[in-house]
């Protein structure tokens, strides 16, 4: 019997090229400056040899997928801003007014707009795909946020996306997101996979108030009560207090991965996508970057959940992909100077003399 698309997706999933990695080390070594020098940037170099499987990897092309969906948990007044608030947002990617379209223009990188499943209709654009899973989430406080079927095509959709942009010749990958309520379930998500307590992983999102904070905390522990979401299965985490954006993030992270590129991490809702995919496989994980880390505390408990320690801390909350962005000329640089930097030998400069042996 063939296998599901997710199964052929986990299976296609490989460890880092570790001989690549050594390499780009002792090239990292021989480069014109003290070993180590250049900190962060010469681990990245050495990953992302590690993920293209060459010492000296390149990127050519770069894309940035915001995707965008509404949560049914908003009816419990869980953000002070409208659940029309996603559409019009969506129509300000497009248009370029927003500030994931400023960043994404200002480092020549493509940006492609999901409907994941937003509950208003959105005009044709060249830019937007349409998924469209539904009119987004039902309210996970009251049941699961949407069925495992439903959970199923998130992913797929994902998956799809990826195979095929990577195909297309994209290099590297960021995730966005925009959904009125998505920190509610990325706080629930995150809960989940991490058995954190919701206190602990619940924050402002767009500004609440101290009582905001206190109500948003209770909701997340309802949803989590009322639906008991299974820690080990990431399909039931999504299905039951996850978000369609959400989802299709995982997807695209599953999906990033099995193709061998890298993946540039948002904020918190990227995390909580990143926790599910990852709880699919661990080989996910060192194909990821953590761009920045948010202000959220639920983001803070993921990265550490993952092991993964972010590039920047620009006391950020945006979301949209605009920490993704900010860091992925670090990301160039990493490969710009492994492959790019003279040897001692090419430039004629004197290496560092050996200390005698007594």
């Amino acid at each position: 019997m063939r296998k599901d698309l997710l199964a052929q997706t986990v299976a296609q999933l490989a460890p880092l090229d570790t001989s690549a990695m050594a390499a780009a080390r002792k090239r990292q070594d021989s480069l014109t400056k003290p070993p180590g020098s250049l900190g962060r940037l010469e681990e990245l170099s050495a990953q992302l040899a590690g993920i293209f499987r060459t010492p000296l990897p390149r990127i050519t092309s770069k894309l940035v997928v915001v995707a965008a969906g509404d949560h049914g948990v908003t009816a419990e007044g869980v953000s002070p801003y409208p659940s029309s608030v996603t559409a019009q947002m969506v129509l300000n990617f497009l248009r370029g007014g927003a500030t994931i379209s400023v960043l994404a223009r200002s480092i020549g990188c493509e940006m492609l707009v999901v409907d994941a499943g937003v509950a208003s209709t959105l005009p044709d654009h060249i830019a937007l795909r349409r998924l469209h899973i539904g009119n987004g989430t039902a309210n996970m406080a009251r049941g699961p946020a949407m069925s495992r079927r439903q959970a199923v095509r998130c992913l797929e959709e994902g998956i799809r996306l990826a195979a095929s942009r990577a195909s297309a010749g994209v290099d590297l990958f960021a995730t966005g997101d925009m959904g009125i309520g998505n920190t509610t379930a990325a706080s629930a998500v995150t809960a989940a996979m991490t058995e954190a307590a919701p206190s602990l992983t619940t924050g402002r999102g767009t500004s609440l108030d101290d009582a905001g904070l206190r109500r948003n905390v209770s909701i997340v522990r309802k949803a989590l009560r009322v639906n008991r979401p299974d820690p080990d299965d990431s399909m039931d985490v999504l299905a039951k207090v996850g978000g369609v954006e959400i989802g299709v993030l995982a997807g695209i992270i599953l999906g990033v991965a099995a193709a061998r590129k890298p993946v540039v991490l948002d904020g918190f809702i990227s995390g909580a996508s990143a926790l599910l995919a990852c709880g699919f496989s661990p080989l996910v994980r060192p194909y990821l970057i953590a761009s920045h880390r948010s202000v959220e505390p639920g983001h803070r408990v993921a990265l550490r959940h993952l092991r993964l320690r972010p590039l920047l801390d620009l006391q950020m909350r945006l979301g949209e992909g605009t920490g993704a962005v900010l860091a992925m000329p670090i990301v160039d640089a990493a490969w710009r100077t492994l492959a790019g930097m003279a040897t001692f030998a090419e430039a004629s400069v004197s290496n560092r003399v050996q200390e005698p042996v007594p």
